[in-house]
């Protein structure tokens, strides 16, 4: 199946998901159908504070109608910030389309957390993923404002200092001290404070779980019906 998707939301998630599906078609003997066509952080982010969801979901949908283009058989984005517009994206989309939040529900969902934390972007997390985490309770940090910001800024910049990281960290560890079973990084740019660090908790990676999704549609493993493509 061919995939279609958006990406450089930031940059360094991108760089994760083609490595993922590239070497998920090599293990399976796959030849891979990818078309990607780039999506501007700094753009989204000011519509997303700014509120202007109807005017970024018509961005989305000029990239969309690119992805359709060059063949791709459904689409995603390969973030979870930019999905606070999702719904206006969806009703303008030539594509099928993939959320990257409805995997890490099920996957949540399937494993059966009671309650889980989320780190991400503020609005992200004020809203509990833009409505879309129906089934599953979750805990945000008291210190949301500060370290969504702290996110969206390492994001951006593609890079994590130690300060960044530490409030991360003390975010995510006050959350299990409430009442998390876990934390689910619903950022996909959060690896580059988290990847290969042990934070003192269990972490759950929406990009890990979105990526694998993707991966056995491209191959062939899931139909769009069963992943949950709209």
């Amino acid at each position: 199946m061919h995939v279609g998707l958006i990406t450089g939301l930031g940059p360094a998630a991108s760089i994760v998901y083609y490595q993922r599906l590239t070497d998920a078609a090599a293990a399976r003997g796959c030849k891979l159908e990818l078309t990607m066509v780039e999506g501007n952080i700094r753009e989204v982010l000011a519509n997303n504070l700014s509120g202007r969801t109807q005017e970024q979901a018509e961005i989305f949908a000029d990239l969309l109608r690119r992805l359709k283009a060059a063949g791709a058989d459904f689409a995603s984005i390969t973030a979870i910030g930019p999905h606070f517009c999702w719904q206006e994206t969806r009703a303008l989309s030539p594509l099928p389309m993939l959320s990257a939040i409805r995997p890490l529900e099920d996957y949540c969902a399937d494993r059966g957390y009671d309650k889980i934390g989320l780190l991400g972007t503020a609005r992200a997390m004020r809203t509990r993923l833009f409505g879309q985490m129906t089934r599953i309770p979750v805990i945000v940090p008291e210190n949301f404002e500060e370290s969504g910001k702290a996110y969206q800024d390492m994001a951006v910049n593609a890079s994590c200092d130690d300060a960044t990281r530490s409030l991360l960290f003390a975010a995510g560890a006050g959350m299990i001290r409430k009442g998390a079973e876990a934390v689910a990084l619903a950022g996909t740019d959060l690896l580059l404070a988290f990847d290969g660090r042990d934070p003192g908790f269990p972490v759950i990676d929406a990009l890990e779980i979105h990526a694998a999704v993707l991966a056995d549609l491209a191959t062939g493993r899931k139909t769009l019906a069963e992943a949950g493509v709209e």
